[in-house]
């Protein structure tokens, strides 16, 4: 069972995809699977990311379910 994950900006960057189908888990699990799929750059772009499943931010504890989509949102400013 998998999520879908979106990604945005300089994590869509450090991805090299926009989207892509990953296993679900905790969202330190899902993270764990797209820092060994992409490597040490996506890593570090995600420290500074918001991860949102389904619109509610989640903690590396939390449970992100197959079927959900995970917007991968790096730090952005507004106007």
């Amino acid at each position: 069972m998998t999520v879908t994950v979106r990604y945005f900006a300089a994590a869509a960057e450090a991805a090299g995809v926009d989207t892509e189908q990953v296993d679900a888990g905790t969202a330190a699990e899902v993270r764990a699977r797209l820092v060994a799929r992409h490597g040490a750059t996506l890593d570090q772009v995600l420290d500074r990311c918001a991860l949102l499943a389904d619109g509610t931010r989640v903690e590396p504890a939390d449970l992100v379910p197959a079927g959900t989509t995970l917007d991968v949102l790096p730090p952005f400013a507004g106007g």
